[in-house]
Protein backbone atom coordinates (compact mmCIF):
# COMPACT_ATOMS: atom_id res chain seq x y z
CA UNK A 1 0.00 0.00 0.00
CA UNK A 2 0.99 3.36 -0.75
CA UNK A 3 2.69 5.38 2.11
CA UNK A 4 0.17 7.42 3.75
CA UNK A 5 -2.46 5.63 2.19
CA UNK A 6 -4.79 4.32 5.42
CA UNK A 7 -8.29 1.89 4.64
CA UNK A 8 -10.89 2.60 6.73
CA UNK A 9 -12.59 -0.79 6.68
CA UNK A 10 -14.42 -2.60 8.93
CA UNK A 11 -16.25 0.82 9.57
CA UNK A 12 -19.15 -0.48 9.01
CA UNK A 13 -19.66 2.16 5.76
CA UNK A 14 -20.66 1.18 2.68
CA UNK A 15 -17.54 1.31 0.22
CA UNK A 16 -17.06 2.99 -3.17
CA UNK A 17 -14.45 0.61 -4.89
CA UNK A 18 -12.44 0.86 -8.30
CA UNK A 19 -9.70 -1.12 -9.95
CA UNK A 20 -8.47 -1.55 -13.42
CA UNK A 21 -6.79 -3.85 -15.36
CA UNK A 22 -3.17 -4.37 -15.77
CA UNK A 23 -1.78 -1.08 -17.56
CA UNK A 24 -5.24 0.12 -18.17
CA UNK A 25 -5.53 -2.78 -21.48
CA UNK A 26 -9.05 -3.16 -22.44
CA UNK A 27 -9.60 -6.72 -21.18
CA UNK A 28 -13.23 -6.19 -21.08
CA UNK A 29 -14.19 -5.62 -24.36
CA UNK A 30 -16.69 -8.59 -24.76
CA UNK A 31 -19.64 -9.92 -23.70
CA UNK A 32 -18.24 -13.33 -22.72
CA UNK A 33 -15.55 -11.30 -20.37
CA UNK A 34 -17.77 -8.90 -19.31
CA UNK A 35 -20.01 -12.27 -18.38
CA UNK A 36 -17.09 -14.02 -16.74
CA UNK A 37 -16.75 -10.72 -14.47
CA UNK A 38 -20.68 -9.97 -13.79
CA UNK A 39 -20.64 -14.28 -12.78
CA UNK A 40 -17.50 -13.81 -10.28
CA UNK A 41 -19.09 -10.18 -8.92
CA UNK A 42 -22.35 -13.02 -7.58
CA UNK A 43 -20.38 -15.73 -6.68
CA UNK A 44 -18.58 -13.11 -4.46
CA UNK A 45 -21.41 -11.27 -3.21
CA UNK A 46 -23.21 -14.68 -1.65
CA UNK A 47 -20.09 -16.04 -0.26
CA UNK A 48 -18.95 -13.11 1.16
CA UNK A 49 -22.62 -11.82 2.26
CA UNK A 50 -22.18 -8.99 0.70
CA UNK A 51 -24.60 -6.10 -0.17
CA UNK A 52 -23.70 -4.27 -3.93
CA UNK A 53 -25.65 -1.36 -4.63
CA UNK A 54 -24.07 -0.54 -7.70
CA UNK A 55 -21.53 -1.74 -10.40
CA UNK A 56 -19.87 -0.62 -13.69
CA UNK A 57 -17.79 -2.97 -16.06
CA UNK A 58 -15.86 -0.70 -18.45
CA UNK A 59 -13.57 -2.00 -20.84
CA UNK A 60 -10.47 -1.29 -18.67
CA UNK A 61 -11.62 -1.19 -15.13
CA UNK A 62 -14.28 -1.63 -13.05
CA UNK A 63 -16.51 0.39 -10.08
CA UNK A 64 -18.09 -1.43 -7.36
CA UNK A 65 -20.39 0.80 -4.88
CA UNK A 66 -21.06 -2.76 -1.16
CA UNK A 67 -21.65 -2.95 2.14
CA UNK A 68 -18.50 -4.07 4.16
CA UNK A 69 -19.15 -7.91 3.78
CA UNK A 70 -20.30 -9.84 6.65
CA UNK A 71 -17.94 -12.77 6.42
CA UNK A 72 -13.91 -11.60 6.57
CA UNK A 73 -12.63 -8.43 5.17
CA UNK A 74 -13.68 -6.23 2.15
CA UNK A 75 -9.79 -6.92 1.19
CA UNK A 76 -10.45 -10.51 1.11
CA UNK A 77 -13.58 -10.01 -0.70
CA UNK A 78 -12.21 -7.86 -3.59
CA UNK A 79 -9.33 -10.33 -4.02
CA UNK A 80 -11.22 -13.11 -4.43
CA UNK A 81 -13.61 -11.47 -7.15
CA UNK A 82 -10.05 -10.37 -8.48
CA UNK A 83 -8.36 -13.80 -8.59
CA UNK A 84 -11.65 -15.63 -10.00
CA UNK A 85 -11.56 -13.52 -12.76
CA UNK A 86 -7.99 -13.42 -13.87
CA UNK A 87 -8.42 -17.48 -13.22
CA UNK A 88 -10.73 -17.71 -15.61
CA UNK A 89 -9.89 -15.11 -18.01
CA UNK A 90 -6.29 -15.27 -18.47
CA UNK A 91 -5.97 -18.99 -19.94
CA UNK A 92 -8.68 -17.64 -22.86
CA UNK A 93 -6.92 -14.37 -23.46
CA UNK A 94 -4.51 -13.66 -27.00
CA UNK A 95 -4.81 -11.61 -29.91
CA UNK A 96 -4.16 -7.68 -29.49
CA UNK A 97 -6.03 -7.42 -25.81
CA UNK A 98 -3.65 -10.33 -24.37
CA UNK A 99 -2.58 -9.00 -20.54
CA UNK A 100 1.31 -7.68 -20.04
CA UNK A 101 3.77 -9.69 -19.08
CA UNK A 102 5.33 -8.10 -15.67
CA UNK A 103 9.12 -8.55 -14.75
CA UNK A 104 8.38 -12.03 -13.23
CA UNK A 105 7.23 -13.72 -16.77
CA UNK A 106 3.86 -13.68 -15.50
CA UNK A 107 0.82 -12.41 -16.95
CA UNK A 108 -1.46 -10.09 -15.27
CA UNK A 109 -5.12 -8.88 -15.53
CA UNK A 110 -5.18 -6.74 -12.59
CA UNK A 111 -3.02 -3.57 -11.18
CA UNK A 112 -2.36 -4.74 -7.40
CA UNK A 113 -3.99 -1.62 -5.69
CA UNK A 114 -7.66 -0.68 -5.73
CA UNK A 115 -9.39 2.75 -4.84
CA UNK A 116 -11.61 2.55 -1.80
CA UNK A 117 -13.82 5.58 -0.51
CA UNK A 118 -15.72 4.90 2.74
CA UNK A 119 -19.49 6.69 1.75
CA UNK A 120 -20.44 8.39 5.05
CA UNK A 121 -23.10 9.58 3.77
CA UNK A 122 -26.20 9.39 1.45
CA UNK A 123 -25.89 12.69 -0.56
CA UNK A 124 -21.89 10.85 -0.94
CA UNK A 125 -24.02 7.43 -1.52
CA UNK A 126 -26.37 8.84 -4.60
CA UNK A 127 -22.92 10.44 -5.88
CA UNK A 128 -21.11 7.48 -5.93
CA UNK A 129 -24.26 5.73 -7.38
CA UNK A 130 -24.81 8.49 -10.33
CA UNK A 131 -21.16 8.16 -11.19
CA UNK A 132 -21.38 4.79 -11.57
CA UNK A 133 -24.10 4.82 -14.14
CA UNK A 134 -22.96 7.89 -15.87
CA UNK A 135 -19.80 6.18 -16.36
CA UNK A 136 -20.50 4.46 -19.39
CA UNK A 137 -21.80 7.53 -21.50
CA UNK A 138 -19.29 10.04 -20.22
CA UNK A 139 -16.55 7.36 -22.02
CA UNK A 140 -18.60 7.59 -24.65
CA UNK A 141 -19.45 4.33 -25.29
CA UNK A 142 -23.48 4.77 -25.24
CA UNK A 143 -25.88 7.49 -25.45
CA UNK A 144 -27.70 6.94 -22.35
CA UNK A 145 -27.55 4.84 -18.87
CA UNK A 146 -29.91 2.20 -19.82
CA UNK A 147 -28.13 1.64 -23.20
CA UNK A 148 -25.04 -0.09 -20.90
CA UNK A 149 -26.18 -3.68 -19.80
CA UNK A 150 -23.17 -4.06 -18.20
CA UNK A 151 -24.07 -2.11 -14.92
CA UNK A 152 -26.85 -2.11 -12.15
CA UNK A 153 -28.67 0.95 -13.88
CA UNK A 154 -31.60 -1.32 -15.47
CA UNK A 155 -31.99 -2.53 -12.18
CA UNK A 156 -32.56 0.77 -10.07
CA UNK A 157 -34.60 2.22 -12.84
CA UNK A 158 -36.97 -0.77 -13.39
CA UNK A 159 -36.16 -3.20 -10.89
CA UNK A 160 -34.91 -5.97 -13.80
CA UNK A 161 -33.20 -8.81 -12.67
CA UNK A 162 -29.69 -9.87 -13.70
CA UNK A 163 -26.88 -12.43 -13.56
CA UNK A 164 -25.94 -10.81 -10.24
CA UNK A 165 -28.16 -9.35 -7.33
CA UNK A 166 -28.65 -6.18 -6.52
CA UNK A 167 -29.50 -4.32 -3.21
CA UNK A 168 -32.27 -1.99 -3.77
CA UNK A 169 -35.69 -0.90 -2.84
CA UNK A 170 -36.85 -3.52 -4.97
CA UNK A 171 -34.81 -6.08 -4.36
CA UNK A 172 -36.00 -5.90 -0.68
CA UNK A 173 -39.67 -5.47 -1.72
CA UNK A 174 -39.08 -8.88 -3.15
CA UNK A 175 -37.67 -10.45 -0.29
CA UNK A 176 -40.76 -9.32 1.99
CA UNK A 177 -42.90 -10.22 -0.70
CA UNK A 178 -41.53 -13.73 -0.20
CA UNK A 179 -41.01 -13.57 3.52
CA UNK A 180 -45.02 -12.63 3.47
CA UNK A 181 -44.57 -9.65 5.44
CA UNK A 182 -45.82 -7.18 2.57
CA UNK A 183 -49.27 -7.26 1.12
CA UNK A 184 -50.00 -8.29 -2.18
CA UNK A 185 -50.49 -5.68 -4.89
CA UNK A 186 -53.82 -4.38 -5.25
CA UNK A 187 -55.22 -2.81 -8.41
CA UNK A 188 -57.09 0.45 -6.89
CA UNK A 189 -60.30 1.52 -9.15
CA UNK A 190 -59.59 4.64 -11.30
CA UNK A 191 -61.88 6.31 -13.25
CA UNK A 192 -60.69 5.40 -16.60
CA UNK A 193 -61.34 1.40 -15.30
CA UNK A 194 -65.22 2.52 -14.07
CA UNK A 195 -66.12 3.74 -17.59
CA UNK A 196 -68.56 1.90 -19.53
Amino acid sequence: MPWGLTRFQESGQSHFITFCCYHRQQLFTTNASRQVFKSALERVRRSFRLRLYGYVVMPEHVHLLLSEPEKDTLADALKSLKQGVSRRLLPKMGGPFKPSVGLSGEQHFWQKRYYDFNIRNYPQFVEKLRYIHRNPVKAGLCERPEDWEWSSFRHDATGAEGRVEVESEWTARKRERAAGRLCPAIELPHSSQNRA
